[in-house]
């Protein structure tokens, strides 16, 4: 796939053209787009914005719902024409570059660098076909528990039950983060508290300090993990979180030099989400009030909703339209907006109201301009999922290969750490045992409404 001098040296002067769909796409839906204003639960008439955009969506008032999602994709319909252009021209880069590199496919291309096989991606997305039933329960479980003759689209983030009020101070969450990470042992343990009092963490928001969170470092240091806490449930699994990325990296590079220690994009979520769905299993072991309970698993089912459903489907998505443009067939705006329809009526089934605005949402999603990237969520989430499961049932043997697997760090392809470690990512395994426990999470939320 390396060409000679000449046509490397070529190609690296089309570089900054390459970038142009995603430069236009950014400007125009960062900077040009701008929304109407809706009235909010007040009945006040506010500006939606990008930013504002997901919380009328988690509003409880089902007009508000409405009103962002009608207003939103009625704004990303009038630019339809820009917006298929914009993504026509970034599949057509990748068909570019995957001709000119020989590769067999865009798709091919993307998974090399991590010499990833394209049965890990179409395994990904026939496993998940195969378990759709599944989500159609959820989303009958849904339409229940919100008491709505007919499910939509914009209800899809709505609160499921009453906001439960539970305050956690920062170090109730080191505390309780640290018990749900126990089954890890306490070289895992005495690492964390390590963290905890040594400075990595700084914890809350101060004046001009970023947004979000992240870990970071340098090797031959310790990692830093940048929060910003509200004393929430949303934080403590934050900070279980980024703790997961923090002691990924300390492992790492305290096990190997620095040219191995380094893990791919491919692994980095994996450990991270690994803490989470500990930290999930103990609390709700330990959740005595039923509403509590009821909070925690619809907060986890979400998840899985999110993060594996749903970027699955992108990945779908992704795959169809660059095989079309591979094949010469044209790819208008209708026909972006059919396929994508058609995906999300597949994926949430007949117990909902695919409302046709939805077929408009390919035009605002930023990952298509990191191509065949979505599928990551996906198989990282599976992949924590059943590494957790593993440490719950089997014990010591799964704890000692969850922490080879830390100490691994990009030593070896991706692919080859997990399988090592007891994932094995290329069969459809691991996908299986991370719906097992979804499905636990839709009947036991099935028990507690009965």
């Amino acid at each position: 796939h390396v060409l000679s001098k000449t046509e490397e040296a070529l190609l690296a002067q089309v570089g900054n053209l390459s970038s142009a769909p995603q430069t236009i796409f950014g400007m125009l839906n960062n900077a040009d787009m701008k929304f109407p204003k809706i009235t909010n639960e007040e009945g006040k008439e506010v500006e939606l914005t990008h930013g504002n955009y997901i919380q009328f969506l988690e509003s409880p008032n089902r007009e508000v719902r409405e009103r962002a999602f009608k207003a939103v994709y009625d704004t990303y319909g009038k630019q339809k024409n820009t917006l298929a252009a914009t993504l026509n021209a970034n599949v057509n880069k990748n068909i570019f570059y995957s001709r000119v590199r020989k590769y067999p496919s865009v798709l091919e291309m993307a998974l090399y660098g991590d010499n990833i096989q394209k049965e890990v991606y179409t395994n990904l997305i026939d496993t998940i076909h195969d378990i759709l039933p599944l989500l159609h329960r959820y989303m009958e479980l849904r339409k229940k528990l919100m008491g709505v003759d007919e499910l939509h689209m914009y209800d899809l983030f709505a609160p499921l039950v009453e906001e439960y009020k539970w305050d956690i101070t920062y170090e109730e969450a080191k505390q309780m983060t640290k018990e749900g990470l126990a089954p890890l042992g306490e070289d895992y343990l005495s690492s964390l508290q390590a963290g905890y009092d040594n400075g990595w963490i700084d914890v809350y928001e101060n004046e001009n300090k970023r947004t979000g969170a992240y870990s970071w470092g340098a090797y031959g240091t310790h990692p830093y993990v940048l929060l910003n806490h509200k004393d929430n449930l949303n934080s403590m699994f934050t900070l279980a979180h980024e703790m997961g990325h923090a002691l990924h990296s300390y492992y790492s590079d305290n096990a190997l030099k620095y040219r191995d220690a380094q893990y791919t994009i491919f692994l980095a979520e994996v450990a991270s989400t690994t803490n989470e769905a500990l930290l999930m299993d103990y609390l709700l072991k330990n959740a005595k009030d039923p509403k509590k309970k009821m909070y925690l698993l619809t907060y986890y089912a979400d998840q899985f909703r999110t993060t594996v459903f749903r970027q699955t489907m992108f990945a779908e998505f992704e795959k169809i339209v660059h095989e079309r443009a591979e094949s010469g067939e044209s790819l208008t705006p209708q026909d972006l907006s059919d396929i994508y329809y058609e995906l999300n009526m597949k994926y949430h089934g007949k117990g909902m109201q695919v409302d046709k605005e939805i077929g408009m949402e390919w035009a605002r999603i930023p990952h298509f301009y990191n191509s065949f990237y979505v599928y990551k969520y996906a198989t990282g989430f599976s992949a924590a999922t059943s590494f957790s499961k593993q440490i719950l049932e089997e014990g010591q043997p799964a704890v000692d290969r969850y922490l080879g697997f830390l100490k691994s760090g990009g030593s070896d392809y991706s692919i080859n750490i997990l399988k090592k470690a007891g994932v094995d990512m290329s069969s459809p395994e691991p996908i299986r045992e991370a719906m097992s426990v979804f499905e636990d999470i839709i009947s036991q939320m099935e028990q507690l409404t009965k």
